[in-house]
């Protein structure tokens, strides 16, 4: 027997997502619902100003928000989309366009809580959350909510039906 720690037997073996994967199905996913809450504020505020997040920076003030509002009901909402779709499949549409879902450590489905917790930094507090993953990186590619949450995020892999894809169906009517 063996005292060498490098003949470690895995039983498995999860590729953890690229940072710009994760970047790409973050753009796709924004880009879908900032353009359907804008026509939402468009439709239904009196008071709407473009881009809906109203972020203002000057040297008066400094930075802040002109219409918090606005803010807090669009992180809403992407907040509503992306724990819905990541509690259901673990896939949002721009995660499923770059083949990346989210786990919890183990490569399963995680809870509904533990997908709040990770999509409330993406949602809300998303800079900070980058910034201090980032710093504090771990070897699991885990945003600070990411490590609160238990998730991580996976890249997956080809399935059978994917490696039909040279093989056309037609139907016999």
């Amino acid at each position: 027997m063996s005292d060498n720690k490098s003949e470690k037997k895995y039983s498995r073996e999860i590729v953890l997502a690229k940072w710009e994967d994760r970047f790409v199905a973050w753009l796709i996913d924004f880009v879908i619902i900032a353009i359907i809450i804008n026509i939402l504020f468009f439709v239904f505020s009196s008071d709407y100003s473009f881009p809906f997040w109203g972020i203002y920076i000057d040297s008066e003030n400094g930075i802040g928000i002109e219409q918090p509002y606005e803010y807090i009901i669009a992180s809403s909402i992407f907040f509503l989309y992306w724990v819905v779709l990541e509690f259901l499949t673990g896939q949002t549409i721009g995660k499923r366009v770059v083949h990346i879902k989210t786990t919890n450590l183990h490569g399963e489905r995680p809870n509904i809580i533990n997908i709040s917790i990770e999509v409330f930094g993406k949602s809300f507090l998303l800079p900070v959350d980058i910034i201090l993953g980032l710093i504090f990186s771990s070897k699991r590619r885990q945003r600070i909510f990411n490590k609160a949450g238990g998730t991580i995020v996976i890249k997956l892999k080809k399935t059978d039906e994917d490696e039909n894809d040279r093989i056309k169906y037609i139907k016999d009517y």
